[in-house]
């Protein structure tokens, strides 16, 4: 697995706790800790996941590596 890959994955793993958060008890994780949804920060932190997500569906598709 590349590393790209690993970070992808690290990254999307990441998202889905702080969605659970928001899903379970309200909680925003990246906003409380960047100042807000719409702080600068938050939104380089959102799209960097959702870019991260958009990679890992490429790896539903690849063969495995004989490694």
């Amino acid at each position: 697995m590349k590393i790209v890959d690993r970070i992808a994955l690290v990254l999307t793993i990441v998202g889905a706790l702080n969605w659970g958060g928001v899903g379970l008890f309200g909680f925003d994780c990246v906003a409380f800790l960047c100042g807000g949804q719409t702080a600068v920060i938050s939104r380089i932190i959102y799209s960097l996941v959702g870019i991260a997500g958009l990679w890992c569906i490429t790896l539903l598709f690849r063969e495995d590596d004989p490694a």
